[in-house]
């Protein structure tokens, strides 16, 4: 009797270890990584940040079995720069990129300036793991044979717009699958197949440790949709027709179609997870869902019908926090609990620093962001900024520094004679209705001196009134 109770005592012990061996694999796995930014969304588009007319069940579903950031920036308020800061962890006052500018290629297109070979990017540090990286949707810092081809800054494959003023057409001449120009003529809309590349790199990686870059160009105009996916905004709205215009085609249904872009990149959203789901790898990706910067009033979209930048004032190329306050929501059921958020003040240029803490891989030098790992699993104690800051090379040249919930914003940098600057309170004026400049000198000065130190100079990307 004595023997079979250790016999019995002593399998349960084996069975106990084996169990914890088995855990402590399962939670030394690679996390998988899926960023997805949307193109010139609103913060206001999305259901979870209160939006009650476009339907985004898929999106709002992330925010309630992850966690929703209520203060996170974009790394600028137009496309090229912002991506930038996501790749290379740095503000626009240091980072390589920091405006929209274009090059000509030798196929006679135009892309963006490319980013420089030498920049350290994520896509480099995860395959330091290992990681299967892909970029799929818009680039926008290098066209091909530069060496800000995705190719050459970490991914093992790309899909989609190499720059950004081709994807301003939702049905183009063409796409590129690496190096290689794949001719659509016009017939594709762009969005189908940027989507199934996506899901298709998410299928054969399953198996292996990936991180997965997923810039899909909705609702950037064009503002465009197959007729046959308006569905149920269809003459829901009072139009107001968009004429073909320079830069954008023609739109009868402006709202509609807006909102039906919308709601179709919620639905990929789902086939997202759904697909995770099927793969059995949901419980350990972490699925970011942000926005590129604010929304934009372009192509026959007018903001206010659907309240896009929410409380907050201004939109795409404004300093203001309608122009650089994101949606960011994080999905992760092995570690973030479901329902939470986040009030740590955020920006792009933390998502490689918080990549390196994951994956455990040595921060760069001179990155100017910090890891948000902490904010989202609740296991260290998480960091703060001293400050967030950005530079915008257009419109007379604007800057914009961010401390202790105070904004300092500099206009018309490129015009002395009509600089100026301007202060809010975000604590208490998150809509940035007062300025209060003339009431805090002092506050003032603190700013101007951060705001002044973060800028380094580029001979890219400089100011007119600098030497």
């Amino acid at each position: 009797m004595v023997q079979k109770l250790l016999f019995v005592f002593s399998f349960i012990l084996c069975c106990t270890w084996l169990n914890s061996k088995v855990a402590s694999a399962q939670n030394n796995t690679p996390v998988n990584v899926i960023y997805i930014m949307a193109d010139d969304l609103g913060i206001g588009d999305v259901g979870v940040y209160g939006q009650d007319v476009i339907k985004t069940p898929a999106i709002d579903a992330l925010a309630k079995n992850g966690m929703v950031f209520t203060q996170h920036y974009s790394g600028s308020t137009v496309c090229a720069p912002s991506r930038c800061t996501i790749m290379t962890g740095k503000h626009t006052g240091h980072s390589f990129v920091r405006g929209n500018k274009g090059v000509t290629a030798n196929d006679g297109v135009k892309y963006d300036y490319p980013m420089a070979g030498s920049e350290i990017t994520v896509a480099e540090l995860m395959k330091q793991k290992n990681y299967q990286t892909a970029c799929v949707g818009k680039w926008g810092l290098g066209g091909p044979e530069s060496e800000g081809h995705p190719n050459k800054q970490g991914f093992d494959y790309f899909f989609g717009y190499l720059g950004q003023g081709n994807a301003h057409r939702y049905y183009p001449e063409f796409l590129y699958e690496n190096e290689e120009k794949i001719k659509l003529k016009k017939e594709v809309y762009s969005h189908t197949l940027i989507m199934d590349k996506a899901l298709e790199f998410i299928d054969r990686s399953a198996d292996k440790p990936f991180f997965l870059y997923l810039t899909p160009t909705i609702p950037h105009a064009d503002i465009d949709i197959p007729e046959e996916l308006i569905g149920e905004y269809d003459g829901q709205f009072h139009e107001i027709p968009h004429p073909d215009g320079q830069h954008y085609i023609a739109q009868q249904k402006p709202k509609a179609v807006y909102a039906a872009m919308v709601s179709l990149l919620d639905k990929d959203v789902q086939r997202i997870m759904d697909l995770l789901d099927e793969k059995g790898v949901l419980e350990n990706t972490l699925v970011i869902f942000t926005s590129d910067n604010g929304n934009h009033k372009e192509g026959g979209h007018l903001p206010n019908h659907f309240d896009s930048n929410g409380p907050f004032r201004g939109w795409k190329r404004d300093l203001y926090d309608g122009g650089i306050r994101a949606p960011f929501i994080v999905h992760w059921p092995a570690k973030v609990k479901a329902g939470s958020v986040s009030y740590h003040v955020s920006a792009f240029w933390d998502f490689l620093p918080t990549m390196c803490d994951l994956i455990d891989v040595k921060v760069p030098e001179a990155v100017d962001g910090i890891s948000f790992l902490p904010a989202i699993t609740g296991e260290t104690k998480q960091k703060k900024h001293d400050y967030l800051y950005w530079e915008f090379h257009e419109q007379g040249g604007k800057q914009a520094v961010l401390k202790d919930n105070w904004k300092l914003i500099r206009l018309n940098v490129n015009k002395p004679e009509q600089e100026s600057y301007e202060l809010y309170n975000l604590t208490h004026d998150p809509g940035e209705c007062f300025n209060v400049l003339d009431q805090y000198p002092e506050k003032v000065s603190d700013l101007k001196e951060t705001l002044f130190n973060s800028h380094e100079t580029s001979e890219i990307y400089k100011f007119k009134t600098e030497k």
